[in-house]
Parts: C-alpha cells; sequence; structure tokens
C-alpha cells in the first residue's frame, strides 16, 4: 500500500490529522489556498500545494497533488452558510476528472450530519439511515456524497461528522450571545476534533472503503441544559430558549463505528478538553 495521502483542506481539522499521519510514517500531501502558508506547512514536513477548488474549475498543479497518493481525503467546508448561493457540488464536479487520471484509488470525504434532518420526535439515525435533508446546504452534500459514492474509477467512504469542538471552538461560546434559541429539548449531537482524527486513522488503518460512517459522540444531553451548564462552567452568560415552538432534532448514532472499525471515543462533552 502506498504511504502517500493527499489531504485536500489543511485547515482546523486538516492540519492536526496531517501531523498525526505524519507521526505515522506518512508522506503527506497537503492544499492550502493561501500561498503565505506553504512555508510553514513545508516546515512542518508537508509537500505543500496551492490548490482553489471553485464551481468554475479547479486552480493549482492538481496533478502533481494528487500524483503518486494512493489516498485522497477530501476536507474542504462547503461554505453555504456564509454563501448560499455557492455550489459546492459543482466544485466537487470540477475536482473528480482529475481524480480519475490520477493514481487515487480511495477517496475519504469528509461531510456532515446535516444530510439528515431534524424532526420532532428525534429520531435515531444510523449509517444506514437515508439521508433526507431540506436545506440547500443539506442536499448539496447529498448530491456530492452520490456522485463520488457512484463513481467506479475509486472507492468511496463518506465520513457523516456530527458539531465539531475542541478546547477552544466550543459551540456554547457562540449560543451564550444568542436569544431565543430554537429546539431547546433536541438531543445534543457533537464530536470533539481529536476522535474526528481517531476515525479517520482507523478508516484507513481497517482499510475499510465503499462505506459511510457517523461520527457523534455516543451520549446525547437535551440541548439547553447541556448549553447552559457549559456557559456557566466557563463563566459565559446563559442562553436564552424559545420553548413555544416544537423541538425538532436528531439522534446520531455511532455503534458502527466502534462495531466495524474498533474505535472507542477518547473525549466526552465535558469541560476535560
Amino acid at each position: 500500500m502506498s504511504k502517500q495521502i493527499s489531504i485536500l483542506g489543511t485547515g482546523w481539522l486538516g492540519l492536526p490529522l496531517a501531523k498525526t499521519l505524519l507521526k505515522e510514517k506518512y508522506s503527506i500531501k497537503g492544499s492550502t489556498t493561501s500561498a503565505h502558508k506553504l512555508t510553514s506547512l513545508k516546515e512542518l514536513g508537508l509537500d505543500p500545494y496551492i490548490i482553489n477548488v471553485t464551481e468554475n474549475g479547479s486552480k493549482g498543479s492538481i496533478d502533481s497533488y494528487l500524483e503518486g497518493s494512493e489516498i485522497l481525503i477530501i476536507n474542504i467546508p462547503p461554505g453555504l452558510r456564509k454563501n448560499p448561493e455557492s455550489n459546492f457540488v459543482g466544485k466537487i464536479q470540477h475536482l473528480i476528472p482529475f481524480i480519475e487520471q490520477s493514481t487515487i484509488q480511495k477517496v475519504l470525504f469528509i461531510s456532515s450530519t446535516s444530510v439528515f434532518a431534524d424532526l420532532e420526535g428525534f429520531p435515531l439515525i444510523t449509517s444506514e439511515t437515508h439521508p433526507n435533508a431540506i436545506s440547500n446546504a443539506g442536499k448539496q452534500l447529498i448530491e456530492t456524497e452520490q456522485i463520488l459514492l457512484d463513481n467506479q474509477n475509486f472507492k468511496t467512504t463518506i465520513l457523516r461528522f456530527a458539531g465539531l469542538f475542541d478546547t477552544r471552538r466550543h459551540p456554547a461560546s457562540m449560543l451564550s450571545k444568542r436569544k431565543n434559541i430554537k429546539n431547546p429539548l433536541a438531543p445534543v449531537n457533537l464530536i470533539h476534533r481529536e476522535d474526528c482524527i481517531g476515525i479517520i486513522k482507523k478508516i484507513i488503518e481497517t482499510d475499510s472503503w465503499n462505506d459511510a460512517f457517523n461520527g457523534s459522540y455516543p451520549e446525547h444531553p437535551e440541548k439547553a441544559k447541556y448549553y447552559s451548564a457549559i456557559c456557566e462552567e466557563m463563566e459565559l452568560s446563559i442562553p436564552n430558549y424559545n420553548y413555544e415552538v416544537p423541538s425538532k432534532g436528531k439522534i446520531i448514532d455511532s455503534k458502527k463505528i466502534l462495531e466495524i472499525l474498533g474505535y472507542n471515543f477518547e473525549i466526552d462533552l465535558k469541560l476535560k478538553l
């Protein structure tokens, strides 16, 4: 097996992932859209490239970036919250011909549990649950997942993460500033960045391709109670919730990660980060 991996997107998740894989003796080609980051990425041991995937085409030496790698990890944010009109599906469609013509045999697409709609009754969502998002962002992710899965030129595994957090980035810090927050009774679905990296590493180690996994910590406390407690512990303002409208949500089940990958979550949802 090739010990070279290309990571498309070396930001908040991609960079520490690259560092972890480097320690496992993988050779890492990493992409960035910022020229000023090239030096720092190279100093860390990565082979860095400026790659910009857009809905109008891809820019950069993509052929060289993919050459020699067996695995491509697509870890670029859709950016649909800030720019709802963005065509994320188009971005990936422009990228696929380059993958087909390269040495890439396996693709890991970092998706989101937003491909599943929030509903009253909080349905249990397994990795086999059919995606049913009604939002533009969710629909685009669903279409992107399917395009990659349907391609016979490489094997694809879909990894859908719940809300991401780490020591310095917890959603409670953003919620504390808001009022009239919806869905206070909904279950919380979160996952720590270190567990995200651990799961990705397990997929590679176990050669788990042509599959789909949902990544979320196994416990799902009530939203209002959880975030209020976290804000109190962080000495932040307690969020204000809207109880007048029925709460909608879902419970993301990650048993498949435990059973198929043999991965045990290392960090819980408390502030012992």
